[in-house]
């Protein structure tokens, strides 16, 4: 399915995104601000606009050396010719989405528990994230998990965990600090009038706390 294999290890800015009319230039902003990772993350539309979405996109994370990751569904994936597929507890099973995208996609699964956590380590991902640490409009009705379960989850981890829920310029380094390196990135850049800045600030709040 790829052509590129893509070590998410050493990638740490990871955004999510819906559907936006100015992703022709809001998407090559945010990556020349540092942004490594993106996913189109649009539950509700129709599968036709998610790929129109997914055609502008492709192409400029190729351009960036950016792996394009699409939500909930490995064909919508395989369709568009994205990296990998990123999918939650209750849509298609991981090893399904294996099946399908072939043994280099970028398969990513969401927890929320500890137990959720354990059983997606028994499975064949690429990534897990776990969150949201803090109470975010993204996943509306879902309680925070708190951070210190996102670090538990770090510890045991033979994979890279993407820390989910308000990462932005003035947290990152706290969360750095508790041992975690990768992130999920979603209102402090949609939101941004101004998402290259904002992606660079993050960007190098972050290289300045690993550092």
């Amino acid at each position: 399915m790829v052509g590129t294999v893509f070590d998410l290890a050493t990638r740490s800015l990871y955004l999510c995104v819906g559907q936006r009319d100015d992703m022709a230039s809001f998407l090559p902003a945010v990556l020349r601000g540092g942004v490594d990772v993106v996913q189109l993350r649009e539950k509700y539309l129709p599968d036709e606009a998610r790929r129109d979405q997914a055609r502008i996109m492709v192409p400029i994370c190729r351009d960036f050396g950016v792996p394009f990751i699409m939500n909930d569904s490995p064909e919508l994936a395989l369709s568009v010719g994205a990296d990998g597929v990123h999918v939650g507890q209750d849509d298609v099973p991981v090893r399904r989405c294996r099946e399908l995208l072939g043994p280099d996609a970028l398969v990513g699964l969401s927890t929320h528990t500890d137990d959720e956590f354990d059983a997606g380590l028994a499975q064949p991902v690429t990534y897990l994230s776990a969150g949201p640490v803090v109470e975010t409009p993204t996943k509306e009705g879902r309680p925070p998990t708190g951070v210190d379960y996102a670090v538990r989850a770090q510890a045991r981890s033979a994979v890279p965990v993407f820390v989910t829920g308000g990462v932005n310029d003035e947290n990152v380094a706290d969360l750095v600090a508790r041992g975690l390196r990768h992130f999920v990135v979603v209102r402090f850049l949609t939101h941004s009038p101004a998402p290259e800045e904002a992606a660079r600030a993050l960007r190098t709040a972050l290289d300045v706390a690993r550092a």
